[in-house]
């Protein structure tokens, strides 16, 4: 009897394990459209072209090496040594050694699927910042370095038993790992990229450029709230008993009541300083609170979870603010929401979990900051000398639509230069 019952709980974690990563694989069409709502109708079509196509870098470079750097075969916590024989079609069922007996509960493959939406997650957070002027070709080889290399050696530090997993450092499914990650990498590229045209005046004064489709933003946003529950549930890697079964609702609950805390108290943040109720604050604040709650979305009670979103609304509000007066152009407000909401969410972890301390927190913060943004800003400017970052000014005046895919997302409504 004993045999059929640890079947069917290894085929119930995998299937959970895979629904949780095609829930975060959506999120991908989440970043897309909210991307693609933000940035003027000139320019959807590149940014769009950016988001599917980096979601496939990301996938064959995790697979090629990234994945082996994350998980290796051994290590010295800080340098890994790659583990190649999954491209190969190797350890096909053992991912990773996760029970206390020391047997897997879930197929190799699966775990290769859940961690490679990740990646490319981390990926999507870059495009955002860097929209509307970077080369398209600029920004894909970019991303060839950062889901390949840069990535998952930061990953490996923690989720692969590195050196920031022996001291202790939380975070449960990535509000370091990935969204302070990705952030990272976006801060070091728009520094080097420059803002775009008429953002910031000579005078100081700070020119909004409002996105071309706020119903296309809206909607990416809910389906990012509807993936985070892959993202955050799945990082349970578990549900095959009654514990786990209750930690995974416990996961969802938590999410959602983070994403609403931050909602609101972003709207209402807005509504006090401009006067006025600013969608794209609101829409922000939501994700913002997504974000505060993934470095430990199971210990903290529901109430305490709206709060912890609520305080990554507020905080993401002030952030894309201070931000614009320090002239860093972020057309989607990717640098605040995941990157300052994102250490808010990892020194938020030890006030509900006790096993947690701010001591490691705040190390693995700066950790994966500055491994990052020196790797990253390495990178952008080895790319700069070799092919160049950004457009022409006449290219960025009429789109990148046309300058660098020779196309229009709205050809029936949207003439040159508008």
């Amino acid at each position: 009897m004993e045999e059929p019952i640890t079947h069917l709980a290894y085929a119930l974690d995998t299937f959970y394990f895979l629904i949780s990563g095609a829930l975060v694989m959506w999120m991908a069409a989440g970043f897309a459209m909210l991307e693609a709502g933000l940035v003027r109708a000139k320019n959807t079509a590149e940014i769009l072209t950016k988001n599917v196509a980096l979601f496939s870098i990301a996938c064959i470079m995790y697979m090629l090496i990234g994945y082996g750097i994350m998980y290796p075969t051994g290590g010295n916590g800080v340098i890994p040594s790659i583990n190649w024989s999954f491209m190969f079609g190797g350890d096909h069922e053992v991912a990773a050694v996760l029970s206390s007996e020391g047997a897997t509960y879930y197929s190799g493959m699966a775990d290769f699927f859940f961690q490679v939406v990740f990646v490319a997650t981390a990926m999507s957070i870059v495009s955002g910042a860097v929209a509307e002027r970077m080369k398209l070709w600029a920004f894909l080889a970019f991303a060839v370095i950062m889901t390949g290399f840069i990535y998952p050696v930061q990953g490996y530090w923690k989720w692969g038993g590195g050196w920031l997993d022996s001291i202790g450092f939380n975070d449960f499914a990535g509000s370091g790992i990935v969204h302070l990650c990705g952030a990272s990498a976006a801060l070091a590229g728009v520094l080097l990229l420059g803002a775009r045209k008429g953002k910031y005046g000579k005078d100081g004064s700070i020119n909004a450029i409002p996105g071309s489709n706020l119903p296309l933003a809206t909607l990416g946003t809910f389906i990012l709230w509807l993936g985070w529950f892959g993202f955050n549930g799945g990082s349970e890697l578990k549900i095959s008993d009654i514990g786990e079964a209750n930690a995974v609702a416990a996961v969802f609950v938590n999410t959602n009541m983070a994403a609403a805390g931050g909602l609101v108290l972003a709207l209402a943040t807005a509504r006090m300083l401009f006067g006025k109720a600013d969608l794209t604050m609101a829409l922000n604040g939501a994700l913002a609170g997504l974000v505060a709650i993934t470095a430990e979305p199971l210990t903290p009670s529901p109430i305490a979870a709206s709060l912890i979103g609520g305080l990554g609304g507020v905080l993401v509000v002030f952030a894309i603010i201070t931000i614009d007066k320090l002239r860093v152009d972020d057309p989607v407000g990717a640098i605040s929401v995941h990157g300052v909401v994102g250490m808010w969410g990892l020194i938020a972890v030890p006030l509900t979990n006790s096993d947690a301390t701010f001591l490691a927190q705040f190390i693995g913060l700066f950790s994966i900051l500055a491994w990052v943004f020196a790797t990253s800003l390495l990178v952008w400017f080895l790319i700069k000398l070799a092919m160049g970052l950004r457009v022409s000014e006449e290219e960025e005046y009429e789109g990148v639509d046309i300058g660098e895919c020779g196309l229009e997302a709205y050809p029936e409504f949207v003439g040159s230069g508008k």
